[in-house]
This record gives structure tokens, sequence and C-alpha cells, in this order.
């Protein structure tokens, strides 16, 4: 018993004297990183509540709101000769022409928010799905297949307004077909934190580990909509300066040169990132890079150009697909106090063994130093 109450006094002896000279240190609640409730669609409505596959009743797909014809899918053959591939767990939903789902989140205004989802087209070659929050939207094309088997995941990223948003899938086409529409099998959401400059590195988040949720049980990566589409990039500091998506490939699924992290550009010059960074007029710089394959099947003779100021480089690279990366560098003088980086892919890659696959080079610790 003395030993307790010698441990007591100690410590409201240490928490008075420290406490007088500073004020109570502020801790930060855990930041959002993951599924949303029900995000993979694994429970299910109540039987009562199904009409075959269609989900009846504005609340009666758990944690989510609907509104129209919505249907309730399980992976695998479907009637009519459809098969859907759930590839992250058994169910998935399907958005009929119009529909919609929704659910409101707890977030902290003013900060910045990725939605990460997995996705596929299911009937007609120009469907797009839509995300949304009070305020802000963005329209997806889904048409084009980035692999072959239901595994493309996207990511979009939206500001807080308020501490409590509403995130809204819609489809907004309309088909033939009333039941036609994207498939979504996987919602998780992702705080974006503010990005520090690192030492010696005039280029932010130049390693690329900072970025939208990863699904750990499946990943094909997580392709990353052009400004178009985004215009708060799920990339924090890049500009996805292309017409079609760059791809955010993680360590756990892929090879990647360096860190956690790295770019695939798996749309050729169609996909291209880029970040506007502070520079001094007639100051010299270096810009390096690294480059390689992410050990998924993709080989070739691959180039990447990379373009800063008025100079370019174009670097090979020999992918045999076993993963791997060389790097590369370019001496440029700036012509102005904000100088454009931009890196893109000169060819088009698929898969070996799987055309219908898109792939790429793989980029990965970008740096720009000043030169004495």
């Amino acid at each position: 018993m003395g030993w307790f109450l010698s441990l007591c006094f100690a410590l409201i002896f240490s928490a008075l004297f420290n406490g007088a000279s500073a004020a109570t240190p502020v801790i930060r609640p855990p930041y959002l990183d993951g599924m949303l409730p029900n995000g993979n669609f694994e429970i299910s409505p109540k039987k009562s509540n199904l009409n075959k596959t269609v989900i009846v009743g504005k609340y009666s797909l758990p944690k989510w709101e609907i509104n129209g014809l919505v249907e309730y899918i399980s992976g695998g053959p479907q009637p009519g000769g459809f098969y859907f591939a759930v590839p992250r767990g058994v169910h998935a939903v399907r958005l009929g022409n119009e529909a919609s789902i929704s659910q409101s989140v707890n977030v902290k205004p003013g900060s910045v928010y990725s939605i990460t989802f997995g996705t596929t087209r299911t009937c007609a070659q120009d469907e797009v799905l839509r995300v949304s929050v009070p305020g802000q939207s963005g329209d997806l094309p889904v048409q084009t297949l980035y692999s072959t088997n239901g595994g493309d995941t996207y990511a979009w990223a939206f500001k807080a307004t308020a501490k409590v948003v509403k995130v809204t899938f819609h489809n907004p086409g309309v088909q033939e077909d009333p039941t036609c529409g994207p498939l979504l099998d996987a919602i998780a959401i992702k705080e974006l934190l503010p990005l520090k400059y690192s030492k010696g590195n005039l280029v932010k988040n130049g390693d690329f580990e900072i970025g939208p949720h990863v699904f750990k049980n499946f990943s094909t990566g997580v392709l990353l909509p052009p400004k178009q589409e985004d215009l708060i990039s799920p990339l924090p500091g890049w500009i996805i300066e292309s017409l079609k998506p760059v791809k955010y490939v993680d360590k756990k699924h892929f090879f990647v040169p360096s860190g956690y992290s790295a770019i695939e550009l798996v749309a050729g010059r169609e996909s291209a990132i880029a970040q506007i960074i502070r520079t001094i007029p007639k100051k010299s710089y270096e810009l390096t890079f690294s480059i390689g394959d992410a050990k998924n099947g993709c080989n070739g003779s691959m180039v990447v150009e990379a373009f800063a100021a008025n100079k370019t480089i174009k670097v090979p690279y020999d992918s045999v697909a076993k993963g791997g990366f060389k790097k590369a560098s370019l001496t440029f003088e700036a012509i102005a106090s904000r100088t454009r980086i931009t890196f893109y892919s000169a060819h088009y890659h698929t898969k070996l063994h799987d055309y219908g696959h898109m792939c790429g080079p793989v980029l990965d610790d970008v740096r720009v130093s000043p030169l004495p």
C-alpha cells in the first residue's frame, strides 16, 4: 500500500509542477483511414427488403441511404450470361439508371479527404460514376478497363466544409436496360495530412508516400483521375495533367523502388503527372528520379520523358517484369520563379499474358535540388 501511495503523490506532484508552466498538450484525434461503415457491402439487406436482387426501401441497405434502382449483387455468374467479379469480397451493389447510394461521414472542416472505391462497368461502354459531397463533385468515366479481373480502383478527393458531409455515388446515365450501371464493391476514406518539405528537396511528396487509402486484401493499384474530373488531387502536391489517370501502387502488392508507394504511368502519353515548384530565375537545379517496373507482368522497352523549364530527357528502361529500377537526372536552369516538372510514359503497354490489362513504367523518389 505504501508504494501505491508514493506513486500517487509522485504523479500528482509531477502534474502540478509541469502544468504550472505549460498548457495541457492537445492530443490530435486519429485521422480517418479505413473502410466506411459497411463499405464492402457484406452486411446484407433483410430478405424481406429484396425483390430478387433489387433493394426495396430507402434505408434497407445497412449504413447506406439509397435512391432509385439499386441491386445487391453476389459475385460470379449472373442471369443473362453476365459475370460480375467482386475481388474484395462476396457482395457489391449495382447502380441502375439515375440511382445512387449515400452515407453521412464525420469529418473535420478544412481537412482534405480521399475516397477510394472499387468500381467497374457492367453493360455499356459509356458508363459514368459521379462521386460528390455538397458543393463538390466529379464524373469518372469507367468505360476504359485498366484491369480485366474487376479490380479497377479509383480515388477522388474533396475538402470538407462542415463537420458532417454526405458522400454520394450516383449513376447519371440512362440505358435501355434500367439495371445497367457501375458496380461498387468497396469504399474507404482517408484524411490527407498537410504536406511538408523534405530537407534539400524542392518537390513536395516526391516519394509519393502521402496518398489515398489502398485496400489491403486485394489491390491492382489505385487510379488517380485527371484534374478535369477531380479539382483536388488525391495525391497531395501533384497534378494529374492528362486525359487518362495514373496509378498509385503500394509495396505490398507491387515492386516499389523506394519507400512504400510509387506511381505507375499506365496510359502512355495520355498519363502524365506534374508539379509546380518554387525556383530562382537563372539558378541551376538538378532533377533526379527513379523509374522501373512494378513486377506486375509489364515487360518490354519502356521510356519515361521528363520536363523541367526548357529542358527534357528521355530515360529508357528495359523491363523483364521482375521488378527493378534505375536512377536518372536532368540539370536545368530556371527561367521563372515557378517551374513545372512533368513526367509521362512515351509508349503504351499491356501485360505480357493479359492484353486487356494496361500497365507502364513506375516513377518514384522525385527530387529537385539547387546546384552550387
